[in-house]
């Protein structure tokens, strides 16, 4: 499997680096900040409008599109994938439970166990919490697993992989087991003061929609994390991305 390079002139606006292109998909490393895509009510500048730009080429009737694959969290950075036809997206999709996604997360404390897998049963709220239940009707079956890579006396630098991939579920976990990521407000504590989410998308592993060749991407780091813990040096992929 081939590791595709990272262009280091290819920014586009709002901070989005474009990672890779072809007649089918867009792979881009997304900022801390920036919406995948915005809901009805929401009107501010997204990665997909963006990317919709970039593939219109500022023409506004031009019949080119992008369809969205998946989403980070806003305040997440890292890797996304977008297709560029219908019939890519749904390919893409089709294989989603086959791609490998690898995430770096800065959380609070030390843990007790050097590795683990979280399984719990995720359920959302009217208030659009995500919240952990014991009950399977009330909730999906989710699984994050974890490695920890770096620790110091007040943070630990994690490599996590997602077994399913559910709404905020590394953030929820994490927390569930008492260690929040640092900057998540939302299911940590409300008064961290840390200005980001400590959650990065580090690198993707799937196969092309249409070739079938396995694709392997890698975004940089944000220099926040070495802040936070120090120097780390990065094996890929860890043996805990997922399957």
């Amino acid at each position: 499997m081939r590791k595709h390079p990272v262009p280091g002139d290819r920014l586009l606006p709002l901070g989005l680096q474009m990672l890779y292109e072809d007649r089918d998909i867009f792979v881009v490393n997304k900022p801390a900040g920036l919406l995948t895509i915005a809901t009805d009510k929401q009107r501010e500048r997204t990665a997909y409008h963006v990317l919709t730009d970039y593939a219109r080429k500022g023409n506004a009737k031009s019949p080119h599109r992008v369809f969205i694959v998946h989403r980070l969290d806003r305040e997440a950075s890292g890797i996304l994938v977008f297709a560029r036809t219908a019939k890519a997206k749904l390919r893409l999709q089709g294989e989603w439970d086959r791609t490998r996604k690898e995430y770096l997360a800065v959380v609070h404390g030390k843990l007790d166990k050097r590795a683990d897998t979280i399984t719990t049963y995720l359920a959302e709220n009217r208030a659009h919490i995500v919240h952990s239940t014991t009950d399977p009707r009330r909730g999906k079956p989710s699984q994050t697993a974890y490695r920890v890579l770096r620790e110091t006396k007040a943070y630990s630098l994690l490599a996590v992989g997602l077994l399913t991939g559910r709404k905020h579920q590394i953030r929820v976990h994490l927390a569930g087991i008492g260690h929040p990521i640092v900057g998540d407000r939302k299911y940590g504590a409300q008064q961290d003061t840390h200005k980001r989410l400590a959650l990065h998308a580090r690198s993707i592993t799937f196969l092309h929609p249409f070739s079938g060749n396995p694709m392997m991407f890698e975004a940089t780091t944000p220099g926040y994390f070495r802040t936070l813990v120090g120097e780390f040096e990065m094996a890929a992929p860890p043996p805990c991305a997922g399957p």
